[in-house]
């Protein structure tokens, strides 16, 4: 019984840890393209996308980035992650090539799938998600 608990802990411990390294990603580019928004609109219209795109993927990155790091609707965040990830490789990185562009290739289908096992596992104890199952039934724990 010990054994299973400190087992339990130490899986929680690396979802946590998984979680942030995932989300670190996220929530930095989130935060460089919001701050230097003039770049962001030029960079994306260069690769004919229009500000309504960069306002989201803005959004994108942040909200999901916090609800994984935070492990709040922690599914749902990850699993847009993943879906963002793999569009990106496919869209964006196809000039295999160049070296740099197939590793951000392989990088994005690494991230989608460590998100995809994130959405299936879900967030672990450590996160807002299992506190609010703890708490009882609240609209929002239905989703978890």
């Amino acid at each position: 019984m010990e054994r299973s608990l400190i087992r339990s802990a130490g899986a929680n411990t690396m979802l946590l840890a998984g979680r942030l390294l995932l989300s670190a990603i996220f929530l930095h580019e989130g935060a460089t393209l919001a701050l230097d928004f003039s770049a962001t609109v030029e960079t994306f219209a260069r690769l004919g996308l229009d500000l309504p795109v960069a306002i989201g993927v803005i959004l994108l990155q942040l909200a999901a980035g916090l609800s994984v790091a935070a492990g709040l609707a922690t599914r749902l965040g990850a699993t847009a992650l993943g879906i963002f990830c793999l569009l990106t490789a496919v869209l964006f990185h196809t000039d295999f090539a160049s070296r740099n562009e197939l590793l951000h290739f392989e990088k994005d289908f690494a991230i989608a799938g460590g998100m995809f096992v994130l959405a299936i596992s879900g967030a672990g104890s450590l996160s807002i998600d299992a506190w609010l199952k703890r708490s009882g039934p609240t609209p929002i724990a239905a989703f978890l």
